[in-house]
């Protein structure tokens, strides 16, 4: 499997398996952008090209990557032992360009983004992310990791700046949208009674948000296990595989448009300010993080 540079519908690379038909559409200068994956001949994105073709634009689709930051800060301030610092909705790792390489294994492919000027003015520190993308049998594997470039004080020859480097704390998160044949068509299993709205910005049931799912809904959930979102207009099932402490899920809608985002998060919004699920890297030290998406049997 090799990665090829496609003009149409719009500038993009393809990774395809031959042998299943299954396939990846990225735009790393966008983001480190997944902009479409096919399994069992079926595209399960949702793209809006017209608006994706104004780079001024937030895109809506695809799987738009969220760090250092899930959701936005009261005034877009980050206070850090640093200073005050201004981070927009979802921090800028969806704006930038990424590196995109085939994995060395031939069944997927990895983009990375690394610090520079213009994000340490957002973010103090110097790190390394990378999004590996592995196709799997009717699924799509994704590993992140994250790394604290700053130098580990105790490492031999560390200077005394270095020594004062502090903890990087992040969130991090995939905001995947799924095409969907009508949002009245659409059921999600596997969420708790219990969630948190984020237009209301309170706690709330799962039981009163899920009906208003064609009236646009944004809740985040902590569920124990696999969540599936079921689509009985077209018979088509997705379920999302978390593993700690990339397991809490994000449900938006955004009527009228034919898609539902179901979102792994590490953390829930303001989480770098309320200490909530926040995560905080040493000096040198790496996280290593991994959620799936399985297309189902609709039988099951």
């Amino acid at each position: 499997m090799a990665l090829i540079h496609r003009d149409a519908p719009y500038p993009h690379w393809e990774f395809e398996d031959p042998a299943t038909g299954d396939r990846l559409r990225l735009v790393p200068e966008r983001g480190g952008l997944i902009s479409g994956w096919r399994s069992q001949g079926r595209e399960l994105l949702y793209l809006d090209e017209a608006r994706f073709a104004d780079p001024a634009l937030s895109v809506r689709g695809g799987m738009p990557v969220l760090f250092p930051i899930c959701g936005g800060l009261p005034g877009n301030r980050l206070p850090l032992p640093q200073g005050d610092f201004t981070l927009a909705q979802h921090g800028f790792a969806r704006d930038l360009p990424w590196q995109l390489e085939p994995l060395p294994d031939g069944r997927g492919v990895a983009m990375e983004l690394a610090d520079d000027p213009t994000t340490r003015a957002a973010y103090p520190f110097s790190f390394r992310l990378k999004l590996e993308a592995r196709l799997m049998e009717a699924g799509l594997e994704l590993s992140a990791s994250v790394e604290h470039l700053g130098t580990d004080p105790h490492r031999a020859g560390a200077t005394d700046a270095a020594a004062g480097t502090p903890l990087m704390p992040f969130s991090f998160g995939l905001h995947p949208y799924f095409a969907v044949s009508s949002l009245e068509s659409v059921a999600v299993e596997g969420l708790p009674d219990a969630c948190f709205d984020h237009l209301t910005m309170a706690p709330a049931t799962t039981a009163t948000q899920l009906p208003r799912l064609a009236d646009g809904i944004d809740l985040l959930s902590r569920p124990a296990g696999p969540v599936r979102l079921r689509d009985r207009g077209n018979g088509r099932v997705i379920e999302l595989q978390c593993s700690h402490p990339w397991d809490l899920v994000v449900l938006w809608s955004e009527p009228p448009r034919p898609m539902v985002c179901l979102e792994p998060w590490t953390g829930p919004r303001q989480s770098l300010l309320s200490g909530d699920r926040r995560l905080e890297l040493a000096p040198g030290a790496t996280l290593h993080l991994r959620s799936r998406f399985v297309v189902l049997d609709p039988g099951r």
